[in-house]
């Protein structure tokens, strides 16, 4: 395993509350990659496939909207490969785009050309992609780096589930995944969802859901994230798990930098009305332009 002691020891000192950043996310991918080994390069382009996967979002909604730079799949890549699928012709060769991409333009070619779609339970298509995108993260050989996608997908499955339990709304519509903590949430009425002490977290999850500040509760959210890092680090100083999670928290730190708090507390409040409603459009967009 490759050690990383002059990249560690060069990055700067870094915290959630800094108002400056020390790199941008885009600027450290530069910064970093030709000092990584081709291993450690592939379970870092995990972290910016999630660029992809807002660009391929983009591109089936149609969006005019410029992709976005972090990604690598071009539009016109993404527009063969949706060309193809749909002709029933052979998938170009791309070393950019994943094996979970092509499943999800095939869902979507599915979807398009379904005549009722009226039966078709509430899950976003963004939502969709980052269940496959999460899956297939968690299947990567590092126990860290798959561990931290199964931390973002079950802290994010059990906050909408007590999101929907709230609001009276169907959890089994906007769970996403498919591992033990997402089947448990989607069969339980238990007030723990029969997860018991198997989620060290889940307390902590209960709890930080009853706060009404939005900010605030993203912020403990991100502090919870942060102290997983940390503590999952301590013992690989210098190994590429302290370069992934110097990433993760740059990440962190570039969107609280950004982060407009009114304009966040009036989408949330838009949030749940579109989760009332069922309105996919209004919820998408939430998730597109704040704190997730």
């Amino acid at each position: 395993m490759s050690k990383y002691y002059y990249l560690i020891a060069g990055l700067p000192n870094i915290a959630l509350d800094d108002s400056k950043l020390a790199y941008s996310v885009g600027d450290f991918r530069e910064e970093v990659e030709s000092m990584l080994s081709a291993g450690d390069k592939k379970l870092v382009d995990l972290f910016y496939l999630k660029y992809d996967n807002a660009n391929a979002v983009a591109f089936v909604e149609g969006s005019e909207k410029e992709p976005d730079p972090r990604g690598r799949v071009t539009r016109e890549e993404l527009d063969a490969l949706y060309r193809a699928l749909r002709n029933e012709e052979k998938i170009p060769k791309n070393a950019h785009i994943p094996p979970y991409l092509v499943e999800f333009f095939q869902a979507y070619l599915a979807e398009e050309m379904r005549d009722d779609k009226s039966e078709r339970p509430y899950i976003s298509w963004e939502d969709r992609l980052s269940a496959l995108y999460y899956e297939y993260a968690m299947r990567c050989k590092n126990a860290f780096v798959a561990g931290w996608f199964e931390l973002n997908l079950n802290i994010n499955n059990v906050l909408t589930a007590i999101t929907c339990r709230a609001y009276g709304l169907d959890k089994a519509d906007y769970i996403v995944g498919r591992n033990e903590v997402a089947e448990c949430v989607r069969a339980s009425n238990a007030r723990d969802f029969g997860l018991g002490d198997s989620l060290e977290y889940l307390p902590e999850l209960q709890r930080l859901s009853e706060e009404t500040d939005l900010i605030a509760r993203e912020k403990r959210i991100d502090l919870l994230k942060w102290r997983w890092l940390d503590d999952n680090t301590f013992f690989k100083t210098f190994d590429i798990e302290s370069v992934f999670a110097y990433l993760l928290k740059l990440e962190m730190i570039e969107r609280w930098v950004g982060l407009d708090k009114a304009k966040g507390e009036r989408t949330f409040r838009e949030l749940v009305g579109a989760m009332k409603k069922g309105s996919e459009n209004t919820l998408e967009e939430f998730k597109r332009n704040n704190i997730k």
